[in-house]
């Protein structure tokens, strides 16, 4: 049988998984999935996208959580990159976008540079993902102009080096990824850097997921919420006046207009 285009020898397929509910994925990602013989998969890729796979696809789990790495990052790449050389065709599934916060770009980097074929289907990111299942538009023109994705993640053991200025800037929605950790630090930042406390705000965890949390309230509250209900990874972080949208646009808030009276003439 011929090979598909995106799985012959040595070409790697970068696919985004999306933020976890399987009927988000793209048609070109469910196909790529269906057809995939070795898939390198990371923490992010929820149980019901890998159910998409052959049962006797070959699955190697290279996921990294919060301060813990099963392999680092240049060890996937050389694996990969090990891999697609001995002539193998292969997936590497990624959580979201795999070109948003997903070090796929590094990832494609190292493949052009190996000068090995590949190629990029992209993913819906959690935000997007965030968004529509909790009712909070990223953009509103009565509350936000601009989209910020931003990463509030340390790196190599570094400070937040983020511009607070920018972020601080008034209607714009401001959403967060891997920042649940330095929640205080980023809300006191903010504030720090103009954007007022009573700014509306939200903790969404496990987006898209049967598990999915929404936790509003303001900036400045943010971080006692997140400690009161114990708010764990994966969640981002939204900021912004799209956030008041939620009680009128979440869908669980949204029922059938009842049935139309019948008109009856009168003679």
């Amino acid at each position: 049988m011929d090979e598909s285009p995106g799985m012959r020898s040595g070409c790697v397929t970068l696919v985004g998984a999306g933020p976890g509910d399987p009927e988000l994925l793209t048609v070109k990602a469910a196909r790529a999935l269906g057809a995939a013989r070795l898939v390198l998969y990371d923490h992010l890729v929820s149980p019901a996208v890998l159910d998409l796979l052959p049962p006797d696809a070959e699955r190697i789990y290279v996921g990294k959580e919060s301060s813990r790495h099963t392999l680092p990052q240049a060890s996937i790449i050389e694996l990969m990159v090990r891999l697609a050389r001995s002539g193998r065709a292969l997936v590497r599934l990624k959580g979201g976008d795999g070109y948003i916060f997903g070090r796929g770009g590094e990832e494609a980097q190292a493949l052009a540079e190996a000068g090995i074929p590949f190629q990029v289907i992209p993913g819906l990111t959690a935000a997007q993902g965030a968004s529509a299942s909790t009712g909070i538009p990223l953009t509103h023109r009565d509350h936000a102009c601009a989209l910020v994705l931003a990463t509030g993640h340390l790196r190599d053991g570094q400070g937040l080096d983020m511009d607070w200025a920018m972020l601080a800037r008034p209607r714009q929605t401001i959403v967060l990824y891997m920042g649940v950790n330095n929640l205080p630090e980023i809300c006191r930042q903010l504030m720090a850097h103009g954007l007022a406390g009573q700014t509306p705000a939200a903790l969404v965890e496990k987006a898209t997921l049967p598990q999915e949390r929404c936790i509003t309230g303001t900036l400045a509250e943010l971080p006692a919420l997140a400690l009161r209900h114990q708010v764990r990874p994966p969640a981002l972080i939204m900021i912004g006046g799209v956030v008041t949208l939620r009680s009128q646009l979440h869908p669980a808030s949204i029922t059938e207009p009842a049935p139309a009276q019948a008109i009856h003439a009168v003679a």
